[in-house]
């Protein structure tokens, strides 16, 4: 397949698509998309691994969300998934401070252990890491502590580095990341919010993605319906529009990226 995008980021092993994930599927073979089907917890990873095999267009990332499950964190069974060839990253992991009712203190190291837990895997095999991070309102309290996490296994893993999934940071927050090696990527809400323009204007293109995060975000037009992949076509115009670069380049800048990071050439 000519790949001329790639989702870095959906769920559509997720039960929103069982009427009609092969016409989906082939829908993103004949436009030329290829995607990362990212998991949340062990059965939606395996989902992942079952689909990405099935189909050369798309990959899978195996992990557990921070808040979407109390499921616990076997290395050894994520281990042996991720020996699958057509898995290519760890996650989606990490800090979630937005959504829990009570965000304390043990929440919270719970969080970090498991988030340390995903970043020690992904070491070991050298795969990257897809981080899921989301502050609580009005703070950037989520990303700092993900951007200290980081920076210290940094010191242990020198080649550790991913993608900071769905980023809703600011500009210091996203120079920080890139500093350790991680792109940011965004969804199909910058269709309709304008608070991630200064952000994508301002960094590298080098350091973008384009993702759907589907079935959640469908883009403007589509607002309150089941979203999927073929609308990393919007989120890739949005960008052009956004930088104001030449929509080609873009294009392949946001392919050649994603395959660099996960290693999909």
């Amino acid at each position: 397949m000519d790949t001329r995008y790639i989702d870095a980021h959906c769920h559509i092993q997720f039960e929103q698509y069982d009427d009609d994930r092969e016409e989906i599927v082939e829908q993103m073979r004949e436009q030329g998309i290829a995607a990362i089907v990212v998991g949340c917890d062990y059965e939606s990873s395996q989902k992942a691994v079952a689909l990405a095999e099935k189909h050369e267009h798309l990959f899978a990332s195996i992990g557990i969300h921070p808040t979407d499950t109390d499921e616990l964190f076997d290395i050894d069974m994520f281990r042996m998934l991720a020996e699958h060839p057509k898995v290519v990253a760890i996650g989606e992991c990490g800090l979630d401070f937005f959504r829990p009712e009570t965000v304390d203190a043990s929440e919270k190291e719970r969080q970090r252990a498991l988030f340390r837990a995903h970043i020690a895997l992904a070491a070991e095999l050298d795969k990257p890491l897809i981080i899921h991070a989301r502050p609580s309102k009005g703070t950037q309290d989520a990303y700092q502590e993900v951007l200290q996490i980081l920076a210290d296994a940094k010191k242990q893993y020198p080649s550790l580095r991913g993608d900071v999934h769905f980023f809703v940071g600011g500009v210091a927050e996203a120079q920080q990341f890139i500093a350790l090696d991680f792109t940011l990527s965004f969804t199909a809400v910058m269709t309709f919010a304008r608070d991630y323009d200064e952000v994508i204007r301002t960094v590298p293109l080098t350091s973008i993605l384009a993702e759907t995060d589907s079935p959640y975000v469908a883009p403007v037009g589509r607002r309150g319906k089941r979203n999927d992949p073929l609308a990393v076509v919007d989120v890739t115009l949005k960008i052009v529009e956004l930088r104001g670069d030449d929509p080609e380049i873009v294009r392949r800048t946001l392919v050649s990226s994603t395959e660099k990071l996960f290693g999909l050439g």
